[in-house]
C-alpha cells in the first residue's frame, strides 16, 4: 500500500511540474516608459465616452487595466484607486479604470463598489487592449498593467501583474508629475 501511494504523491508532483513548465505566462506589454500612449476613444460608465488625448496639457492619466469586474483582485485593485483618490485628485490626476468588460456591467461593478470615477469598456472590439499590449486574446480579457501618462501624452510609468492591484506605484509617479 505504501509504495502505491508513494507512486501516486510522485505521480501528482510530477504532472504539477509539468502544467507549471507550461503555464501560459501573460504577455507583458510592447509599450515602454517614454512612448507615446495610444490615443483612444471607449463608452465610460459615467455615460460619456472618454478620448485620451483631450486630456493633453491639461491632466496626467491613469490607465488601470484590469481582467475582469466582480473577481477578487480587480475588486481589491478598484477599492484601492477610490481609497487613493484625493491623492491623485491632489496631483491633479484622471484615473480611468479599463477592462473588456461590458458597460453595463462595469456600471453595476462601480455602484457595488462605489466607485466614483469612470470605468472604460473594451469590449466592442478589445483594440485598446491590443494597442496597450495588455490584451490576452484566447481569454479577451486584459492583462492586470497600470499606465500613468504625463500631460503630453506620454507613458511615464508601468506596472504589470500582481504589483498593479496596489496603487502606490502609480500614486508615487503622479506625485512626482505633480512636483516637476
Amino acid at each position: 500500500m505504501r509504495p502505491l501511494i508513494i507512486a501516486l504523491l510522485g505521480t501528482l508532483l510530477c504532472a504539477s511540474l509539468f502544467a507549471q513548465q507550461n503555464a501560459v505566462t501573460p504577455p507583458h506589454t510592447n509599450l515602454k516608459v517614454g512612448d507615446m500612449a495610444p490615443d483612444f476613444t471607449l463608452p465610460a460608465t459615467s455615460g460619456d465616452k472618454v478620448t485620451l488625448s483631450s486630456f493633453r496639457g491639461k491632466a496626467p492619466v491613469v490607465l488601470a487595466f484590469f481582467p475582469a469586474a466582480f473577481t477578487g483582485g480587480c475588486t481589491k485593485e478598484m477599492l484601492g484607486y477610490q481609497a487613493s483618490l484625493s491623492k491623485f485628485e491632489g496631483a491633479s490626476t484622471k484615473i480611468f479604470g479599463v477592462s473588456g468588460d461590458n458597460t453595463p456591467s462595469q456600471k453595476e461593478f462601480a455602484k457595488q463598489l462605489n466607485v466614483s470615477f469612470p470605468i472604460l469598456s473594451d469590449f466592442a472590439q478589445r483594440k485598446v487592449m491590443a494597442d496597450y499590449g495588455v490584451l490576452l486574446p484566447n481569454l479577451g480579457m486584459a492583462n492586470r498593467t497600470t499606465f500613468v501618462i504625463d500631460k503630453d501624452g506620454k507613458i511615464v510609468h508601468i506596472e504589470e501583474g500582481s504589483g498593479a492591484i496596489d496603487p502606490s506605484g502609480a500614486e508615487m509617479a503622479c506625485s512626482r508629475l505633480a512636483h516637476k
